[in-house]
């Protein structure tokens, strides 16, 4: 899983900068960065860090609003000082300049990489009780009556003589008796990933976020363009 949805945020993260180098060339090299910690947030959400999807769209907007002011907007505009751009970075949610596709940004992010940081943490947790029970000890008598039920007939010569299935049966519920306790509280957990892995197959696409992610950051600096006369008023 994690190996498929690192190849999916690197395809969706290079979607998202050709976006700026074919679209967008003259804040393109700025937009980089941005781009980039975008994404990173959202990787470090996915793997359960103590960050939200909507303070890393924000942050992202936050970045990106200097970059659309200075060279779309006003394209004239040469150099922000520090002080003016840091400005317009604090002041980019009382302007509004991405008017509801930042949100919605928000929204649609939010179902999705929710479902599939709850799939990581799970299967996380799986690995963790797997690994426990794994190397569980065997009992002296569990080890007696696995040699026997595996080698008792080869003594004499019977290599093709299998053991009867109720008796294997008997022995692994000797064996497993320490662990069948979590037997209920397993087959709960099972369900809980039939659900997530569910979920991000249907309503909450991963694949179809990610990559949408790219158009988002497209109409929201389409919106801001379009109403760039009254932005500049405002600032």
């Amino acid at each position: 899983f994690l190996e498929a949805f690192e190849s999916l945020l690197r395809f969706a993260e290079n979607r998202t900068s050709s976006l700026f180098e074919t679209a967008y060339r003259p804040m393109a090299k700025e937009a980089a960065e941005p781009v980039k910690e975008l994404f990173t947030d959202i990787s470090l959400y996915i793997l359960g860090t103590e960050t939200t999807v909507e303070s890393a769209v924000l942050r992202f907007f936050d970045s990106l609003f200097p970059l659309v002011y200075s060279r779309l907007i006003n394209p004239g505009i040469t150099d922000l000082s520090e002080d003016y751009t840091e400005c317009l970075r604090l002041t980019r949610q009382d302007i509004n300049p991405f008017g509801r596709y930042s949100k919605n940004m928000v929204t649609e992010l939010s179902e999705s990489l929710w479902a599939s940081r709850m799939l990581s943490q799970a299967l996380s947790l799986g690995i963790e009780v797997i690994n426990t029970t794994e190397h569980a000890a065997l009992t002296k008598e569990c080890s007696k009556a696995l040699v026997k039920m595996q080698y008792c007939p080869h003594c004499q010569g019977l290599t093709l003589i299998r053991p009867c299935v109720g008796y294997c049966l008997n022995v692994m519920r000797g064996c497993l008796a320490s662990v069948s306790e979590l037997d209920a509280q397993w087959r709960e957990y099972i369900s809980t990933l039939e659900y997530l892995t569910n979920e991000i197959a249907a309503s909450h696409d991963l694949e179809i976020a990610l990559t949408g992610i790219r158009n988002s950051i497209n109409e929201a600096i389409l919106h801001a363009q379009l109403n760039g006369p009254q932005l500049s008023a405002t600032v």
